[in-house]
């Protein structure tokens, strides 16, 4: 079966086909809901033979919507506009799919859902014992544990994640440095950040070569490239600087304290996970995927609990491109897993 996988998130559109192949491109849903037919058009324009569309979707909280239930209806819309007559699956809490009519009756469980079609998905490569797979993605991280190959969530909506640190909204491109931190070192003190979107933690990652430069890449701050020079300058900004008054030496050291007050924030909500899941069994696996695998990576490497787990990177496993559409390649393959009675 043809099956393509849709993750329709807020500021990405990632589709991966169930052979392997992937696409991912930027749309900032809420700067042009209305353009959202026309992007996913042109995604799918790449995968011609197509038996089955399986979406899942974080968009739904983008701001332009009313409400989760009124984007869910516009996302889905969007999908029905182009899919034509080919059948849509949309993947739900529950793990299964539903048709969209059903979706839209029940859209807080299809609302947010990627990470546990993810979960789903990657848990049979650790059938036996407890795990923990760590995605580390643009905008947030998701920290999903496993029991037996099968995701064990306290909770299934964003807000009762975020409250039981399954959910945390850090992300390696995004993230707002004032939302890491209040004030950073800065020469023989300290210096309280602006409150402003001077910069995200895309500049924190190149300052420290983790994310390679582009200067093709323009979905920054200011919308200048992704470059280590305007990187510097960016950081400058959030402390009302500009790069004639802050050196390199000076961005390289603010960069590496908030990456790791950013890396301090995530192992706590991790600690929180495993201290829930590690009750009564040994977490003996860490899976990791997205954007910010080398994140967290780094945290698994230093967590004390953690370094005798073994580590299975998704983007060695498979690569790199796989890794970042992941849960897009999740709903793939579920859907023709389970759409054929294969599952």
């Amino acid at each position: 079966m043809n099956a393509v996988g849709i993750d329709i998130g807020g500021a990405n559109l990632k589709t991966a086909h169930v052979d392997g192949r992937t696409l991912t491109r930027s749309f900032q849903i809420w700067k042009s809901p209305d353009q959202l037919p026309e992007a996913l058009s042109e995604l799918l324009a790449e995968f011609p033979e197509i038996d089955v569309l399986a979406v899942t979707m974080t968009a739904e909280l983008a701001d332009c919507f009313e409400s989760k239930a009124a984007g869910v209806d516009f996302i889905l819309r969007a999908v029905e506009q182009v899919a034509g007559t080919t059948p849509i699956s949309v993947w739900q809490t529950g793990a299964e799919f539903v048709t969209p009519e059903v979706a839209r009756e029940i859209p807080l469980l299809v609302a947010a859902a990627n990470w546990h079609a993810l979960a789903t998905w990657v848990g049979r490569m650790v059938p036996e014992s407890a795990a923990i797979l760590i995605d580390v993605g643009s905008t947030t991280t998701d920290i999903i544990p496993l029991l037996d190959g099968v995701p064990v969530p306290r909770r299934l909506t964003d807000v009762e994640r975020l409250q039981s640190g399954e959910l945390v909204y850090s992300g390696v491109r995004r993230t707002p440095l004032c939302a890491i931190a209040r004030s950073v070192p800065f020469r023989e003190g300290s210096c309280p950040l602006a409150a402003e979107v001077f910069a995200t933690s895309l500049d924190v990652y190149l300052t420290l070569g983790s994310i390679a430069k582009n200067s093709n890449d323009r979905d920054t701050a200011n919308g200048r490239p992704a470059t280590v020079a305007c990187a510097h300058d960016r950081l400058a900004r959030m402390l009302c600087c500009d790069s004639s008054e802050f050196t390199a030496q000076d961005a390289e050291i603010m960069a590496d304290f908030l990456a790791n007050v950013q890396k301090q924030q995530i192992t706590g909500a991790l600690n929180r996970v495993l201290a829930n899941l590690t009750e009564h069994c040994e977490c003996k696996h860490v899976l990791i995927s997205g954007s910010g695998a080398f994140l967290a990576e780094r945290i698994v490497r230093e967590h004390s609990k953690l370094k005798s787990a073994k580590l299975i990177s998704l983007a060695e496993t498979f690569d790199d491109d796989l890794s970042l559409a992941a849960c897009a390649m999740a709903v793939a393959r579920l859907g023709s897993e389970r759409l054929t009675g294969l599952a």
